[in-house]
C-alpha cells in the first residue's frame, strides 16, 4: 500500500522501532524517540543493498520517491547508490580544515573532558588554528606541529610549548580515531624533548614574602595588579580564580567571596572567607574596577578580564634587580601552605582553604567544610603577613579595624 502525507502524519512512536513500506523497495523508519528516516532496498548483482535517504519531514514523501528512484536507475546502471554515499561521505572528510575538525573536536572530546576551556581556546586561537587552521586535517604532518611547539619554545616558553604539544596530540589522536589520519604525527616530539617536567617545592621563606610584597609595591607596575598579587596571598586562590571574579560573588557584610563553580579548577563552588586585610584589599579593588562587574577588568575594557599571563608578567617585572630566586604565583599558594602546616593548622583545614579535592578514602567520607577552622585560620595568616612588613616599618595599606 502506498503511503501519503496523511499516514505519515499520522504515525506514532512505540516502544520498539518499527517500519512502515510504501512501493518499489521505499519505507520508512520510525523510531521510539519520534524520529523518522527515509530508506530504500534494491537489488545489485543478485544482493540486497539498503540506502539512506533522510529524514522525514525534512525530506517530503515526494522527494524520498525522487531520491528513491535515481537510486533504482543507478543500480540498473550497475552502481551501487550506497558505495556511491561512503565515497562522498569519505571525500567531505578528507577536505575537513584542522579549523572545522577542531569545533568537533572541542563538542565530542575537550568539552566532556573539563568544563573551564578559555585557556584551551586561547592556545588555538593564538598559536594553533593561525597556521595551520585552514590546512585539511589529513595533511597536517610532523613538520606542522615542530614549528607551532618550538615556535612557543623558542621564545623561552617551555611549559606552555608542553601544553601546545600535549593539545596537539590529543587532536590528532581524535583525528586517527575519525579516520583522518593514519598516524598521530605529534609521537616524533617527545614530551621529554619539549620540555622537562619537574616536580616544584618552591616556597618562599618569611624574609623572602616580605621582600616580595616591598619589591611589588614599589614597583610601576598597575596597581590592580599590586592589590591583586597581595590578594592572591592572603586568600590562597588560584591566579584564574581572582582574574574571573565578578562583584556579585564578593559579600562584604558577612565577609566571603564565593566562587562559582564553572571559576573553579575542582567545578565545584567554594567559599573564601575574608580577614580584615584581605576585605581591605577587595575594597580598593572595586575602587579601581570603575563600576565594572569585573573585580579585575582589564587594560581598556571594563567587560573582559585580563590576560592570565598579564599577572605574570607584572610578578617578573617587579622582581627585576631582587634577591630573590625565581618563584610562581602558584607558590604563593605552596608557602602559604607550609607556613601554616608550621604553625600548627590541621591538614584538612589548609587543603579546604586551598580548594584541593582530597583524595582516597578520606575525600570520600570527610565532607566537612571547617568554615570557623578556615575563618579564623586565614585571619591569622593575614595577621602573620602584616607582622612581617610592620616589623620592616613597610606600610602597604591601612589594615586598622572598622568600627
Amino acid at each position: 500500500m502506498s503511503l501519503t502525507e496523511t499516514t505519515l502524519k499520522a504515525m506514532k512512536p512505540k516502544e520498539k522501532t518499527y517500519i512502515v513500506t510504501d512501493e518499489r523497495g521505499l519505507y520508512i523508519e520510525v523510531f521510539p524517540t519520534g524520529g523518522m528516516i527515509w530508506r530504500c532496498r534494491y537489488q545489485l548483482n543478485g544482493k540486497t543493498e539498503k540506502l539512506t535517504l533522510g529524514k522525514y519531514p525534512a525530506l517530503t514523501l515526494k522527494n524520498a520517491r525522487i531520491k528513491r528512484d535515481h537510486a533504482l536507475s543507478a543500480a540498473a546502471l550497475g552502481q551501487s547508490p550506497a558505495r556511491q554515499k561512503q565515497l562522498q561521505k569519505v571525500a567531505a572528510a578528507d577536505a575537513t580544515t584542522v579549523e572545522e575538525f577542531t569545533a568537533k573536536f572541542f563538542k565530542d572530546v575537550q568539552e566532556k573532558d573539563r568544563t573551564d576551556n578559555k585557556q584551551i581556546h586561547r592556545y588555538f586561537d593564538n598559536d594553533i588554528l593561525p597556521y595551520i587552521g585552514k590546512k585539511a586535517m589529513k595533511e597536517v604532518t610532523t613538520e606542522d606541529v615542530r614549528s607551532i611547539i618550538w615556535r612557543k619554545k623558542d621564545h623561552g616558553f617551555d611549559a606552555a610549548a608542553g601544553q601546545l604539544r600535549g593539545l596537539l596530540k590529543k587532536l590528532c589522536d581524535y583525528a586517527v580515531t575519525c579516520g583522518l589520519l593514519n598516524f598521530n604525527p605529534v609521537l616524533a616530539l617527545p614530551m621529554r624533548h619539549v620540555r622537562k617536567v619537574k616536580s616544584r617545592d618552591r616556597s618562599l621563606e618569611p624574609s623572602e614574602i616580605r621582600l616580595f610584597l616591598t619589591a611589588v609595591y614599589s614597583s610601576n607596575i598597575r596597581r590592580q595588579f599590586k592589590v591583586g598579587l597581595h590578594l592572591i596571598l592572603l586568600t590562597m586562590v588560584r591566579k584564574s580564580e581572582l582574574l574571573l571574579a565578578r562583584w556579585e560573588d564578593v559579600h562584604f557584610d558577612v565577609a566571603e567571596w564565593h566562587i562559582p563553580a564553572e571559576n573553579s579548577k575542582t567545578g565545584k563552588p567554594h567559599i573564601v572567607y575574608l580577614s580584615r586585610q584581605a576585605t581591605v584589599l577587595f575594597e580598593e579593588l572595586q575602587v579601581l574596577a570603575g563600576g565594572s562587574e569585573l573585580v579585575m577588568p582589564g587594560r581598556g575594557s571594563l567587560i573582559k578580564p585580563f590576560a592570565h599571563n598579564a599577572i605574570n608578567c607584572a610578578l617578573k617585572k617587579s622582581l627585576q634587580g631582587q634577591n630573590v630566586p625565581a618563584f610562581t604565583i602558584h607558590d604563593l599558594r605552596r608557602t602559604a601552605s607550609t607556613i601554616l602546616h608550621e604553625n600548627g593548622w590541621p591538614t584538612d583545614v589548609v587543603e579546604k582553604a586551598l580548594n584541593h579535592v582530597m583524595g582516597g578514602v578520606r575525600g570520600v567520607y570527610n565532607r566537612a567544610e571547617y568554615s570557623s577552622q578556615r575563618t579564623e585560620m586565614l585571619q591569622f595568616w593575614a595577621d602573620y603577613i602584616e607582622k612581617l612588613l610592620i616589623d620592616k616599618n613597610v606600610i602597604l595599606g591601612r589594615f586598622g579595624k572598622t568600627a
